[in-house]
């Protein structure tokens, strides 16, 4: 697994982590916004989505990013919600580049 060496909110919104393999990922806030698998957002014992698309402001922006240990992120989100963790694995997972995306399941492509 890797781990992030620096993470930042870019000017336009992004968020951007460059990974300890040299990996460089950049989400965008709201599929990462509706990726959020807390409690409020999606049933923890059925994984049933709580949370409406269309409730998540299509303008939605990343407020405020602490870490939680040493496997993951709580973002503060300008809807208010907060209380989601995304582990440094499902981030690494989520990553939608054209690299990642092409790149057979498990693996990930050279940077």
């Amino acid at each position: 697994m890797s781990d992030p060496r620096r993470t930042e909110r870019r000017p336009d919104g992004r968020l951007a982590i460059l990974w300890d393999d040299g990996h460089h990922a950049v989400y965008e806030p709201r599929p990462l916004r509706l990726a959020c698998r807390c409690a409020h957002c999606e049933d923890e014992w059925t994984g049933e989505r709580r949370l409406e698309a269309t409730s998540v402001p299509e303008e939605i922006s990343l407020v405020d990013i602490r870490p939680v240990g040493r496997y993951g992120y709580q973002f503060n989100w300008s809807d208010g919600h907060n209380t989601g963790i995304y582990t440094f694995e499902r981030l690494r997972e989520m990553c939608g580049c054209d690299d990642c995306r092409s790149a057979a399941p498990g693996t990930r492509a050279d940077p």
